[in-house]
């Protein structure tokens, strides 16, 4: 896989319609300020595509980003967790995310960003059960692994591994400002975008 092209397209808030794609999507997701927008950036070798803030809670909206002109989409979702808004704005980010998970017919895998420093968060596993569900497949990418030493980082790995109950080889280990990480990421949505439904979902 090689991203060429990248460009952000559209933001949904509740209640707005999701853009009628026909081209794969790849949410990402995690709690705020794990660093999604970092981790979309370094994807797609821009400085600037995703906003980032030193702020958790900064992104309120669904974001899609079309790849290689349509090729596919990579989806920013809210952050979730200690960001410091009410419960009320709080229920609306998770009432967004579940619809949009639940309503897009074109999701085939959502990455759950963790930083590779701490241990998943029971915000995490739940985010797993409920993609689980609903036959949606998760790849856990694990950010700021230039942190730790490699030793440290088999440590990590192992133990969010066990966390979210999910086999170390699914547990990518990357780091945005390093630039660690991403020819797998690479292949890893390559494998996604080149794998029929029925054969994903029996994984």
């Amino acid at each position: 896989m090689v991203i060429k092209n990248a460009e952000f397209l559209t933001s949904v808030a509740l209640g707005s319609t999701l853009p009628n794609s026909v081209a794969p999507e790849i949410a990402i997701a995690g709690k705020s300020n794990v660093g999604k927008s970092s981790f979309i950036n370094f994807l797609v070798n821009q400085k600037s595509l995703a906003r980032t803030s030193s702020t958790p809670g900064r992104t309120r909206l669904v974001n899609f980003f079309s790849i290689n002109k349509g090729e596919f989409y990579l989806v920013d979702l809210p952050g979730y967790g200690f960001a410091k808004v009410n419960d009320a704005e709080k229920e609306k980010w998770g009432k967004l995310i579940e619809n949009y998970i639940q309503t897009s017919p074109m999701l085939k895998n959502v990455f759950l960003l963790v930083d590779c420093r701490l241990e998943p968060t029971d915000n995490d596993r739940l985010l797993i059960q409920f993609l689980y569900s609903i036959n949606i497949g998760c790849t856990i990418v694990a950010t700021k692994c230039d942190k730790l030493s490699k030793m440290q980082r088999n440590i990590m790995r192992k133990k969010i591994a066990n966390g979210l109950s999910v086999g170390e080889q699914n547990v990518f280990m990357t780091s945005a400002s390093k630039k660690i990480g991403k020819e797998e990421i690479l292949t890893r949505i390559e494998q996604i975008l080149t794998t029929p439904d029925a054969e994903e979902d029996s994984d």
